[in-house]
């Protein structure tokens, strides 16, 4: 049997990428603008793969802001969209600080529980000599919107 011969589809890879205040009012327009580029890429406001980014993107800009923020300093969110893979990154100041999955409590500690149950993987990159870490996070959402 010989290899298959037909012609392999390009993988497009779209991506955007956005600096917010690292305040609780730019944590709300984090999730926004998350859910506004998921619909510009065709996954409807309602639809589970955007709900499903969404609520990743907000606890990931939530945890910046409440656990990573470095004052004067910014988060950044950015998402990675190909080969039927959104990935969400948050980059905030805080290199010392790494989230960690515990059991929630009556406070909270409810988002990276939550971060966990919807993507497939998720992680931190710490940038050596860089005075920022990643926390990032990867979801299925199929090829189409």
């Amino acid at each position: 049997m010989q290899g298959d011969t037909r012609a392999q589809e390009p993988v497009t890879v779209r991506t955007f990428t956005q600096l917010f205040s690292s305040t609780p009012r730019g944590a709300r327009l984090a999730r926004r603008l998350v859910a506004n580029r998921m619909d510009a890429w065709g996954f409807a406001y309602d639809g589970q793969a955007s709900e499903s980014v969404v609520l990743v993107g907000a606890e990931l800009a939530a945890n910046a802001v409440r656990h990573g923020s470095v004052r004067g300093r910014s988060f950044r969110v950015r998402l990675v969209w190909g080969g039927g893979v959104v990935r969400v990154e948050v980059a905030d100041g805080r290199t010392e600080r790494r989230p960690v999955l515990r059991e929630p409590d009556g406070e909270g500690g409810r988002g990276l529980v939550i971060v966990a149950a919807l993507a497939e993987r998720w992680g931190v990159e710490p940038r050596a000599g860089m005075a920022y870490k990643v926390v990032w996070a990867e979801l299925r959402v199929g090829v189409g919107g």
